[in-house]
């Protein structure tokens, strides 16, 4: 027997690594797998290199096996396995990398298939002592004549190294469970984080409960009988192969089968790059069941089929992160965690790569099938605002094909609307932002032969602002801040009917500060309306938007449009001296004033009450 102590700079480093190096505990699981992935990759390697033989029936495979009574978890693999002095080159000199070793000594008889390899001996290994109070390794190299070996350490710096009796080529690595750690002897928790990170890895992986194989042995089963264990994990994810070769009925059953959803993706993009780096995956663009729902999206990243984690935005452009996908870049730079990224040059590039392959979709959607793309339009659309004011170089390659619905149910870009609306109203965008509440505009902007755009969406607040800004010189107002301006018709009102209209409606309203204006508008039917002006009702959005209480309670650029054109307020002009019918008067000039406020905004609980008792009693007085 040989003992020896570990080859590191400090003796507190694996409490340093059990504590601080990984941010999950059961990242263990993943590196140890990842790990044996490795030394199968390798011994394939050699073998297809003639360096060595295994038996043509030989199946590869990992298995991860709960011994729960004796606390202990095995990682168990048929790879190249080690010698003992393998095992002291690459296990006790921590953060030696084996795979860079093996790498370098057969670069060139492999070619580029040199960076399949994917874990690293080291402190990859190390991960164990995050849940094990000691690590066994046992472990047959593939070459003739080695002697099989056997190490252990308690998680101090001493270990041991002797001969083990291990007679199959391949390496167990035994964890002796922590008490603190118990939750691990669990087959179904082990399951969830094998499901969780080694799903896509390319070795077949299967899990074994020792219980559940005694009790099995027991039973008098046939052995026609007997089911046939099947592996955890997928080899062949579908975006290792060619886009040309997958068909929509995979993509979506790979879609429902990695992120649970049942709802069909609206499309998806194959990425699939060799050339400055290597990049594969899926993106989907999912149906949204209500506004922004996609904020919960998820992008799994992977190296080499090896899951690292969801959404990371150095890699992932951030608006790209409402959507759903799995990308997979073997070249990508990470640490020895394989938890964070590095900043160097690849991130960069895969994240405008990334980007650059979203745009080019949408433009050869909006080309190629400008009607399936308006049909999808309302559920992409927060992706694609959201990417616009997220990333300017996004918007300079699809703002040509940003789509604005009409009041008329049509799809149109700003450019078709500016055209169509130049005429009437040059380089002004109306919108409506509730169009049943604003219903009544909408009427009078349509017999005056005119169309707005529907922005109803939270995004489009903040949306709306960013088009001024950088949608060329175009500007946008709500349908409601220009009523004096669009609708105002034929006829003149006189300085006697404004003045006499202002105090009567001041005086019965209550409002001696409310702004109060007499136009004659296109329609009669309206008796009046609310007109705000753009700039107020942005400044009231924001105060809502982030909470700015001293905005909020800044007066509202409300003004009251009479229409001097509608018989109710021609006749409330006659009857504005009239003592007898005065308390009429009065009525009639709340009720034109609730109901222009109703298509402005929703009444209050008690602005609602005081609207129906009235609406009650004029009524009555109409039925006597």
């Amino acid at each position: 027997m040989e003992k020896g102590n570990l080859s590191i700079n400090s003796e507190n480093i694996l409490p340093v690594i059990k504590k601080w190096l990984y941010s999950d505990s059961d990242i263990f699981l993943r590196e140890l797998v990842s790990n044996g992935c490795d030394a199968v990759n390798k011994l394939k390697k050699l073998v297809d290199m003639g360096e060595a033989k295994v038996a043509d029936d030989e199946k590869y495979k990992i298995t991860v096996r709960l011994d729960k009574e004796n606390s202990v978890i095995e990682v168990v693999d048929n790879g190249i396995g080690m010698t003992a002095d393998e095992i002291k080159e690459y296990i006790t000199q921590i953060a030696f990398s084996g795979a860079n070793d093996f790498i370098t000594k057969y670069q060139e008889q492999m070619g580029d298939g040199g960076n399949d390899i994917i874990g690293h001996f080291g402190l990859g290994f190390y991960s164990a002592f995050m849940v094990a109070d000691k690590v066994e390794i046992d472990s047959l190299s593939y070459g003739d004549g080695t002697q099989a070996a056997h190490w252990v350490c308690d998680g101090g710096i001493e270990y041991e190294l002797d001969e083990s009796s291990r007679g199959e080529r391949g390496t167990t690595v035994t964890l002796h469970i922590g008490e603190d750690s118990k939750d691990f002897l669990d087959k179904w928790k082990l399951k969830e984080i094998l499901e969780k990170y080694c799903y896509f890895m390319p070795i077949e992986i299967y899990l074994e409960d020792i219980e559940e194989l005694k009790k099995e042995s027991e039973k008098p089963i046939e052995d026609d009988e007997k089911d046939e264990p099947k592996p955890i994990n997928d080899i062949a994810p579908l975006w290792l192969k060619k886009p040309s070769e997958c068909t929509d009925e995979e993509y979506k059953a790979f879609y429902h089968k990695v992120f649970m959803d049942f709802n069909e993706p609206l499309f998806w993009i194959h990425l699939n790059m060799d050339y400055p780096f290597r990049l594969k995956g899926i993106l989907y663009f999912p149906k949204l069941k209500h506004e922004l729902e996609s904020i919960e999206g998820q992008v799994k990243l992977y190296n080499n089929q090896v899951f690292i984690a969801d959404n990371l935005k150095e890699v992932i452009p951030e608006f790209l992160l409402l959507l759903k996908g799995t990308i997979d870049c073997p070249d990508l730079p990470l640490n020895v965690s394989r938890s964070f990224l590095q900043n160097d040059g690849y991130v960069t590039k895969m994240s405008k790569y990334i980007t650059k392959k979203v745009a080019d979709k949408l433009n050869s959607l909006f080309k190629k099938s400008r009607d399936e793309y308006s049909k999808f339009w309302d559920d992409i659309s927060p992706f694609i605002k959201y990417g616009c004011m997220r990333e300017h170089d996004f918007f300079d390659k699809v703002k040509e094909n940003l789509l604005f619905r009409t009041t008329e149910g049509e799809y149109v870009t700003l450019g078709e609307y500016k055209d169509k609306a130049k005429e009437k109203h040059e380089n002004k965008v109306f919108y409506v932002s509730d169009p049943q509440q604003q219903a009544q505009y909408i009427k009078m902007f349509k017999d005056n032969g005119m169309e707005a755009v529907v922005l109803d969406t939270k995004l489009d607040i903040p949306f709306v602002s960013f088009m001024e800004a950088y949608g060329e010189g175009v500007r946008f107002e709500r349908i409601d801040s220009a009523v004096t301006e669009m609708l105002k018709g034929e006829g003149e009102t006189s300085e006697e009917q404004q003045k006499a209209l202002e105090e009567l409606f001041k005086a019965d309203l209550g409002k001696e500060n409310l702004k109060i204006k007499v136009e004659a508008l296109t329609s009669d039917e309206v008796s009046a309306m609310i007109e705000l002006s753009e700039q107020s009702r942005r400044m009231q959005e924001m105060s809502v938007m982030y909470g700015m209480s001293g905005l909020n309670n800044m007066p509202a650029d409300e003004t009251l449009v009479l229409n001097a054109n509608n018989p109710v307020v021609k006749k409330l002009f006659e009857l504005k001296d009239s003592d007898d019918r005065k308390d009429d008067v009065s009525l009639i000039c709340k009720q034109i004033y609730d109901l222009a406020v109703m298509s402005h905004r929703a009444l209050t609980n008690e602005e609602m009450t005081e609207f129906i008792s009235r609406s009650n009693k004029i009524l009555g007085i109409m039925a006597k």
